[in-house]
């Protein structure tokens, strides 16, 4: 099979982060809740943050195809107005998000290579399509920092459509928005229970790459279903790790026969 299409994941299969949302990172949020007048302390702040999230995710639905997502931000704003402070909640809400991101994150920084990697596969003539499960308040900002942004075809936020992997309705946005074939996309992502099992259940080929970022409880990768040396035409291949500089030029021989993009 030709893929024309590589479809990745962010966290975890072309970025390494780690956050801590500990006590400290939530108080700090408080005081700068109090600081317009919004008064919490970290413990309140965080449990009227979580009540809050629940009650919109419950109203959104939730069930075996339903994976809502709220946006951060609305939330904080929110919490504004329910201390009385109604007058730019808005903006007070996606500073105080974007607060809290910074204040939560120990590192954030691309697997070696990725930049490289993604060049060559654009220049080798896949199209590229970022689809992460994220908040576009703290994401599209990090997609910058990092510059990732000028390598993708288009990039997809959960947040944006409310919805996360593997919700059908996420990654059937992507599809139907781009016209995109399922049978010539191929999913990449560290997660085999959103980004793996949503992808196959649209009828995409998948490769798995077990990283630091797969949940604990999720197997590494199958040595036969490598793709070197898995069955030919298997659909659900797996890899080792993050080194994107083998991997990109395993991906190019799969498909030599693209004409050179720009």
């Amino acid at each position: 099979m030709v893929y024309t299409d590589l479809i990745f994941d962010l966290y975890g299969t072309l970025v390494d982060i780690h956050t801590d949302e500990n006590d400290m990172v939530w108080e700090k949020t408080a005081l700068y809740f109090g600081f317009y007048g919004a008064h919490y302390t970290g413990t309140s702040l965080r449990q009227a943050f979580l009540d809050a999230m629940n009650r919109r995710e419950a109203s959104a639905g939730r069930n075996s195809e339903c994976y809502p997502d709220v946006p951060f931000e609305l939330v904080m704003a929110e919490l504004f107005r329910d201390r009385g402070v109604t007058a730019n909640a808005d903006a007070l809400g996606e500073n105080a998000a974007q607060l809290f991101r910074v204040l939560s994150m120990e590192y954030i920084r691309l697997y070696p290579h990725t930049l490289e990697a993604l060049d060559a596969l654009r220049k080798g003539g896949y199209r590229l399509w970022l689809l992460s499960n994220a908040q576009r308040i703290f994401t599209a900002y990090e997609i910058r920092h990092l510059g990732l942004e000028p390598y993708f075809d288009g990039i997809y936020l959960s947040s944006d459509f409310g919805c996360r992997k593997p919700d059908k309705r996420f990654l059937g946005a992507l599809l139907e928005e781009r016209h995109l074939d399922p049978k010539t996309c191929l999913m990449i992502g560290n997660d085999r229970e959103t980004d793996i099992f949503g992808a196959a259940a649209l009828g995409l080929a998948t490769l798995y790459m077990h990283t630091n970022l797969t949940p604990a409880d999720q197997a590494e990768a199958d040595p036969a279903l490598h793709p070197l040396s898995a069955p030919k035409g298997c659909r659900h291949l797996e890899y080792e790790g993050s080194d994107w500089n083998n991997l990109s030029g395993i991906l190019l021989s799969m498909c030599p026969s693209f004409p050179p993009r720009p």
